[in-house]
């Protein structure tokens, strides 16, 4: 027995020195070997389930405690066992082993406040870290801190709830990102990059001490703020910029799947419909195991809702209505899936289905009818139903009432010339501001459309009231007094000229105009001529002296050639020739004289004499010698052709441009 006794207590020895060493392997096997001899002993058991979890063994050691449960009892290892289960994302049965302890030990709200965050119940999550950093004083006061900034931080980003000024010092770049991160949340872009500037010089400062840190590791560590550098200018329009340091992000390859699958689904969003083998490629990075719990739902649920959108861009309708119909299982009543789906039934030219499919969701889901029914009014004003959409929107309660909606309803009912429903838009528009916002600018503006839209279509008697109501508001108002008096011109006159009775007289109507300026002005229509200046000193004119006018000289008209003036002309020289009572006609029969068919330069009158069958004694074909002076036969090329004779020339032809093909 001694020697037994000696043994266990040198085990112990073994274990509490590796303990303390961080050997917990050897530490292990020591109490695996105190186990042997004592099975159920409960400080054995219990070390062996902190040397499993200090291993990472969550799983072992859960089995641990749940083989020896009765051994352990309910207290005594409760804070292992919901850290097993927060570790293994079993984070309901953590919440529950942890609200079942009798006794609320620090370590214990410190991992409920953990969990808390990850079922993002953040506000009893802020309230459990208050009383902790309230009520203790230790090494890790900073560390509650910074875990306090990122629950204020998600309150702001996810619940867009106002966040309270806590007094935190910004001195740990975390404290500073987590700050950062709330001023995203609240929308003020400038001063959330300013801060993140700030983390990441800190981050460096911090790192760079370390002499174990290389640069590479810097820039691991820098990929979370350079992140949401990125998403700030994103939500800024600089898209190049952002997409360029998404992707420095990307090539580092940080182990963090969250931030990856972020990172990456923001680029998604970036590329939209364009660049689609890149987005392909991203996509697969937010399929990493165990996403899902580093994310909040809020991501994950826009991670999902892109890729359908992707599946539907790139074509494959299959993947797309198989990721709907998961996203609508997860999310029943969230109009996101359905318009998804919508958009896949449009993308394949089946816009009834598309309308039946949003009908029967917004009856379903009426508080997500609003968005349901403007989709729907589309689709209608697609497929040239106007009228239809008309009453779509009308049937919205929450927006029927508001003046973009009554611009859209006009402006669609006018273009179907149906002007009394048009009129109907404004009248209820304009009760239901009387009744809830009265003489209110919104109100009066109202009023003032309404009147000039009936005054447009020759809805005099239907403008009265709505006049007479503005004019009551602003008796000053001239033009709209000018308007009711027209308006009662064709109603009462009587009442019209009592009205004009109200009108200021001439003089008071008078304004001071620089004419000069108003015709300079842009968009004049008439502007008078100005005399021309004349350059150097205009003498005086002498009493009496007048303008002297100077004559212009009329040019006398040309006559034509072989005119004789005293000859009295002829008095149907206006008239065509065939017209004239001294026109008689060609003559027929007489033909002009043909040209000869001889050598070039012959004529018709010369081709006799040339014919030596006509001849008694025909001249020899060539001169003899010493005949040729005292011949009187003229040779062809020396003859001049007659001046009666018409000779026409051929024309010459052009010639082909060279090269083969040619036109």
């Amino acid at each position: 027995m001694a020697s037994g006794g000696g043994t266990i207590a040198a085990l112990w020895t073994e274990v509490n020195r590796c303990g303390q060493s961080g050997d917990f392997t050897r530490a292990l096997k020591s109490v695996n070997k105190i186990l042997q001899e004592c099975k159920d002993d409960v400080t054995a058991l219990n070390c062996k389930v902190v040397c499993l979890i200090q291993n990472g063994n969550f799983k072992e050691a859960l089995n641990v405690i749940h083989t020896h449960n009765k051994v352990f009892g309910s207290d005594v290892i409760a804070f292992e066992k919901a850290y097993c289960e927060y570790r293994l994302n079993r984070v309901e049965n953590a919440l529950k082993t942890i609200e079942s302890a009798s006794q609320q030990t620090d370590k214990l709200k410190e991992l409920y406040g953990q969990v808390l965050y990850r079922l993002e119940r953040y506000e009893e999550c802020l309230t459990v870290y208050r009383d902790l950093i309230r009520n203790s004083q230790d090494d890790y006061e900073e560390e509650r801190k910074t875990n306090l900034s990122a629950v204020v931080a998600a309150l702001s980003a996810w619940e867009q709830a106002p966040p309270e000024d806590l007094g935190l010092p910004e001195t740990s770049y975390e404290l500073c990102y987590n700050s950062a991160c709330t001023l995203i949340g609240q929308g003020r872009l400038p001063e959330a990059m300013k801060k993140l500037q700030e983390a990441e010089e800190l981050c460096r400062q911090s790192l760079s001490e370390d002499s174990d840190m290389t640069e590479e590791d810097i820039d691991a560590e820098l990929a979370v703020i350079h992140s949401q550098m990125a998403y700030v200018m994103q939500l800024q329009g600089r898209t190049e910029d952002a997409l360029q340091l998404y992707n420095q992000v990307i090539k580092l390859k940080p182990t963090d799947v969250g931030l990856l699958a972020v990172t990456a689904n923001n680029i998604i969003t970036i590329n939209k419909d364009q660049n689609v083998f890149d987005s392909k490629k991203k996509v697969k990075l937010t399929n990493a195991d165990g996403v899902e719990h580093k994310l909040a739902k809020k991501q994950m649920q826009a991670i999902d809702f892109n890729k359908a959108l992707l599946a539907m861009y790139t074509n494959q309708a299959d993947q797309c209505r198989k990721l709907v119909a998961s996203l609508q299982t997860q999310n029943p009543g969230h109009p996101r899936p359905v318009l998804i789906q919508v958009s896949q039934l449009c993308r394949e030219k089946q816009h009834s289905k598309a309308i039946e499919l949003l009908q029967r969701f917004s009856e379903k889901h009426p508080e997500s009818a609003s968005e349901i029914k403007l989709t729907m009014a589309q689709l209608y004003v697609v497929q040239g139903h106007v009228t239809k959409a008309c009453d779509i929107l009308r049937s919205i309660e929450d927006l029927k009432h508001k003046q973009g909606m009554i611009s859209a309803l006009v402006t669609m009912y006018s273009h179907e010339e149906d002007i009394d429903s048009a009129i109907d838009v404004f009248s209820q528009a304009i009760q239901h501001y009387q009744k809830h916002q009265p003489n209110l600018p919104a109100h009066l503006s109202l009023v003032r459309e309404a009147a000039n839209f009936k005054l447009k279509y020759g809805r005099k008697k239907e403008a009265i009231s709505d006049l007479e109501q503005l004019w009551k508001q602003n008796p000053k108002d001239i033009h709209t007094l000018a308007q009711l008096i027209s308006a009662y011109s064709l109603v009462d006159q009587e009442k019209a000229k009592s009205l004009s009775k109200h009108l200021p007289s001439a003089d008071k109507m008078s304004f001071n105009v620089d004419v000069d300026e108003l015709e300079n002005s842009h968009g004049a229509t008439y502007v008078r001529k100005k005399a021309a200046k004349v350059t150097g000193e205009i003498l005086p004119k002498e009493q009496g002296q007048g303008d002297i006018k100077k004559k212009k000289k009329k040019k006398k008209g040309k006559l034509p050639k072989n005119c004789d003036p005293k000859a009295t002309p002829d008095p149907e020289r206006w008239l065509p020739m065939r017209e004239r009572s001294y026109y008689r006609g060609r003559k027929k029969g007489k033909k002009k004289e043909q040209v000869g068919k001889g050598t070039q330069g012959a004529t018709s009158g010369a081709s006799g004499e040339l014919d030596a069958s006509k001849t008694a004694s025909s001249p020899p074909t060539s001169p003899r010698p010493g005949t040729a002076g005292s011949s009187n036969v003229v040779p062809p090329r020396q003859q001049k052709p007659a001046a009666s004779g018409a000779t026409r020339k051929k024309p010459q032809q052009k010639k082909k441009k060279g090269g083969k093909g040619g036109w």
